[in-house]
């Protein structure tokens, strides 16, 4: 119950971290470079969060397969889940990318079976398909009101990217698993591993940079771009806590709380023109939040 609660709280968290990221691509215009501002801002948070609230000698102690363990953590959901979302907006657009990425409590179930031998029970395994058909109508209704020609034309290899992100996100739960048996803070742990993407992320950005469009990132919109990272910190950091409670596939399952979030406050912060909410998606939202109470209480 209390795993499941700190998910859905991540859930909501990665909602609003989504909108005041898309008000903010305005600001940066680079995605790369707002996907490295995210996860800056995101290390500053946690590293005063841990000096703050974490005993942070733990980590003078810990062994090297915590180092490890958490780095890969946040290099597969950071750097790779990430990385990938932001080709398969590119390849197919972000209408179907949301949909694909739905498809994370599915992979999360798969992981839990094979790597934890959590066996769910019938009614959460109802709850994670409705969750997932509810994100599968949203995400189709707005893949056919975009009607991109990238997505008319895009081909069965190019959901690679999209499914991908949802192979990271559940596969991250692994090494997260593992390096909490041996340091038992989840703070400290998504931390660790944020801030070794972020580093990651950096180098890569300074190996490139004369690839790179130069952008002003101090403009008006970046208040947005800190709101964002703020957000994805925390959200981060209760998955985590989350995980370390609760089934994989609940966790999962719940994170997709993140849609109706976005349906609820993108018309008003980003404009009902550019965010057009009709029925259909209204429909998958109530879908989700059914499918997550669920979870949540069975």
């Amino acid at each position: 119950m209390i795993g499941a609660l700190w998910a859905a709280l991540a859930g909501i968290g990665f909602g609003f971290f989504q909108v005041f990221n898309r008000k903010a691509m305005g600001a940066i215009g680079n995605a790369f470079k707002s996907t490295f501002i995210l996860l800056l801002v995101s290390s500053v948070i946690l590293l005063l969060a841990s000096f703050i609230s974490a005993d942070v000698s733990l980590l003078k102690t810990a062994s090297w397969r915590v180092y490890v363990n958490f780095g890969l953590a946040g290099f597969v959901h950071f750097f790779l889940g990430w990385t990938f979302i932001n080709i398969s907006q590119v390849r197919v657009g972000a209408a179907r990318t949301g949909a694909l990425i739905g498809a994370t409590p599915l992979f999360a179930t798969l992981v839990g079976l094979i790597f934890f031998e959590e066996y769910l029970s019938l009614p959460i395994i109802i709850g994670i398909a409705i969750v997932v058909y509810g994100v599968y109508v949203i995400t189709s209704e707005r893949n056919k009101d975009i009607g991109l020609q990238k997505e008319r034309n895009s081909k069965w290899h190019d959901s690679i990217f999209g499914l991908g992100t949802a192979i990271c996100f559940a596969f991250s739960a692994v090494f997260i698993r593992a390096g909490l048996e041996e340091l038992d803070s989840p703070l400290l742990g998504v931390t660790v591993g944020m801030v070794i993407s972020t580093i990651a992320y950096g180098i890569i950005l300074i190996i490139q940079r004369e690839k790179q469009s130069k952008v002003n990132i101090f403009q008006s919109l970046m208040l947005y771009q800190i709101l964002a990272g703020v957000f994805v910190g925390l959200a981060t950091w209760m998955r985590w806590v989350s995980l370390d409670l609760a089934p994989v596939g609940v966790v999962m399952s719940l994170g997709r709380l993140n849609v109706p979030v976005i349906l609820f406050v993108a018309p008003l912060l980003v404009g009902k023109k550019e965010e057009n909410v009709t029925k259909r998606i209204w429909i998958g939202a109530i879908l989700t939040i059914f499918g997550s109470l669920i979870l949540i209480f069975l």
